[in-house]
């Protein structure tokens, strides 16, 4: 059952066509399977959730954690009162909608809810 603030997702960057190369190793090194949502993001479901996004710039290609929310406005407020910095309002993506936040020492997260 998803619980507001746990750890859901996880995305990983695949920069510079490398998305079917990255595929292929978890493929061949782990058994993973994956399902292609385009042609720049292919999501797994391996223990963890996630996902390589494709259309990265090298500059941004971290891995991004990704929370889950019940009640994403609420979440939001939480985040701000704690000291986050919101570095992306509240927007939607297939599947739902989420915000992007750094954490008092530059870490950039994601909340999504459904």
């Amino acid at each position: 059952m998803k619980q507001t603030g746990k750890l859901d997702y996880l995305e990983m960057p695949a920069v510079h066509g490398k998305l079917d190369s990255v595929k292929a190793f978890y493929s061949a090194a782990f058994g993973w399977s994956f399902t292609d949502y385009g042609p720049t993001y292919s999501a797994f479901g391996e223990g963890l959730d996630g996902g390589f996004q494709a259309d990265v710039s090298e500059a941004a290609a971290k891995p991004l954690p990704i929370l889950y929310s019940q009640a994403l406005e609420e979440t939001l407020q939480a985040v701000t009162g704690a000291g986050g910095t919101i570095v992306k309002p509240i927007f939607s993506f297939p599947g739902g909608r989420r915000f992007h936040f750094l954490d008092p020492a530059g870490n950039e997260l994601a909340v999504w809810g459904e």
